[in-house]
């Protein structure tokens, strides 16, 4: 699954969001990743339990549908002024044996992983 948390404005898909949807797919195909579901939400609420989106990662990580979440960045899950929600949620998935995977290039080339 592809999470993108990106453009501020509602209603509208912007350039941000653009490019962390072709990130994660690119992201995706060159690991032979296959993305069953792109979700996204709008950037501005820090904690992700509050976002309908990320609930509904959150539903899909406990049926067992995904095994990964592909994010463009750590700040897509929550900012670094909620770094503790960040680490819950990434801690949570994990538990249920779902892998975050950062696709911005620094952090994809260090095969950075949360959880």
């Amino acid at each position: 699954m592809l999470y993108v948390c990106a453009d501020r404005a509602r209603g509208t898909t912007g350039g941000a969001t653009e490019r962390a949807q072709e990130e994660g797919r690119a992201f995706a195909e060159e690991r032979g990743l296959t993305i069953a579901e792109v979700v996204t939400d709008t950037f501005g609420e820090p904690d992700p339990a509050q976002r309908r989106g990320w609930r509904r990662v959150r539903q899909l990580a406990k049926t067992g549908d995904v095994t990964a979440v592909l994010v463009r960045w750590p700040s897509a899950i929550a900012p670094e002024s909620a770094r503790e929600l960040r680490h819950r949620e990434a801690a949570w998935l994990h538990d249920q044996g779902v892998h975050v995977r950062y696709t911005w290039a620094p952090l994809s080339s260090k095969g950075c992983e949360a959880g």
